[in-house]
């Protein structure tokens, strides 16, 4: 009967990180029991590398406050015609001595530089396309680093059970050295047969403490992906291995299909940085619209002549002239910008595409080895060695090809998980690559 699988790999299903990764709280998770579904939950709420894509996102976003503002006014305060003549300087000529009166030279100006050419709105466009591919850059990120995170679940689920099939052996080993002993002392067996069967049961117990020594670093990484390294000796994978799935290249059209494309978040990052350097373009060109300075000022001279006003006032205004220099330099490197950005969305796209084709190629080849260990290989190798147990215990076969049996049947067991671990990883990259989602049944 078909059931759907608890989610395995929604990890690699999101379109947008930021609806799960804004909670900012990690559920309360049993380290020992963890799915891949919790371990989405945790890694997306405290993974390192997407804690750091937001922070790009923030400052970004910092960015289009300073591009949008208007240039500030310039105050400017001044005193001149300080005459150092003691006791004569700065005499009004009208005969007044007040403060106020003296033959001060004070003014006061207010001067702002008034933009033209649509900068500030171009300036804005350009911040906020950067804003727009540092998101898409946070979603593409979330990809990367979700399909790492997905890949180092199974091999720690992985290493556990090759754990296990090493313990079995260790287990099935003694077990046997025991009953060798017991044959030895009723000279059933030679001891050099008990010497053969004890160096194998020491190389079990080495390849035993190395898994366990696997098992540690698979901890090790998957911690560190999820943000949590002090609870990696925790942590225990428990979901199944996926079900088989029918080939993607059962389709003929699968290959060419592209429809995928256009949602990948890389790619819809460098399309936002064409747009960015398309809005750089414009912003170069405008450069050579004058701007200009106004200014406005208030100026206090009293005692000039006998009669005569103090205060006046005035305007200035400056134009630039480009007699020299026409910004030729901005418009050729923003020309360059531009081009240079649709080669990388092409280069982007292009990578898109591979990635896809060798996802698929490893998924093909995944699910044809998967096929085959199920079907007859560990089933084969399983009553190769059953028969060589029976064989062995009423005396048709030798210790040697007794110990050889059971080595290739647990090489085998052992390349049987390694292979569904390669399918699994396999079948991740290819959902990632081809951002498709997909339920899985059994």
């Amino acid at each position: 009967m078909l059931r759907r699988q608890q989610g395995w790999l929604c990890v690699l299903l999101m379109v947008c990180f930021e609806a799960v990764a804004d909670s900012g709280v990690a559920p309360a998770v049993a380290w020992d029991q963890l799915s891949l579904q919790q371990a989405e939950l945790v890694f997306a709420g405290n993974n390192r590398d997407l804690l750091a894509a937001k922070r790009a996102i923030e400052s970004a976003e910092a960015d289009t406050l300073i591009a949008g503002q208007k240039p500030n006014p310039v105050l400017s305060l001044g005193l001149s015609s300080l005459n150092l003549n003691r006791g004569q300087g700065n005499k009004n000529q009208n005969g007044k001595r007040d403060l106020l009166d003296q033959t001060y030279n004070s003014a006061v100006q207010v001067t702002q530089l008034y933009e033209r050419g649509d900068k500030r709105a171009l300036r804005s466009a350009v911040a906020e396309s950067a804003v727009k591919a540092s998101r898409l850059d946070l979603g593409e990120t979330y990809r990367q680093q979700a399909l790492a995170m997905a890949n180092a679940y199974f091999d720690l689920k992985l290493a556990q059970e090759s754990l296990l099939i090493q313990q079995a052996n260790v287990s099935s080993y003694e077990k046997t050295l025991q009953a060798a002993q017991l044959r030895l002392k009723a000279g059933d067996v030679a001891s050099a047969d008990v010497a053969r069967i004890r160096v194998d049961a020491l190389r079990a117990s080495n390849d035993l403490r190395q898994a366990e020594a696997t098992v540690q670093k698979a901890q090790a990484m998957l911690a560190y992906l999820l943000g949590k390294d002090q609870d990696a000796s925790k942590l225990r994978v428990t979901d199944p291995w996926p079900a088989l799935i029918t080939e993607p290249s059962a389709n003929p059209a699968a290959e060419k299909d592209t429809g995928w494309l256009p949602q990948r978040p890389d790619v819809k990052a460098a399309e936002a940085r064409m747009e960015q350097a398309q809005q750089t373009r414009k912003l170069a060109e405008s450069l050579k619209v004058r701007d200009f300075t106004w200014s406005f000022a208030y100026q206090h001279f009293p005692g000039q002549e006998p009669g005569s006003a103090p205060d006046t006032i005035g305007a200035s205004l400056s134009i630039p002239l480009f007699t020299n220099y026409q910004y030729e330099g901005e418009a050729a490197r923003a020309e360059v910008g531009y081009t240079s950005a649709i080669e990388a969305r092409e280069r982007v796209q292009a990578a898109a595409i591979a990635e896809m084709r060798q996802a698929k190629a490893d998924l093909d080849a995944a699910i044809d080895k998967n096929r085959r260990f199920d079907q007859s290989i560990l089933r084969e190798a399983q009553n190769a060695a059953d028969a060589a147990e029976f064989a062995y215990k009423h005396g048709a076969m030798n210790v040697m090809d007794l110990l050889d049996a059971r080595r290739i049947l647990r090489t085998l067991q052992l390349e049987a998980v390694s292979v569904k671990a390669d399918y699994a990883k396999s079948l991740s990259a290819w959902l990632a690559a081809t951002r498709q989602a997909f339920v899985y049944q059994e």
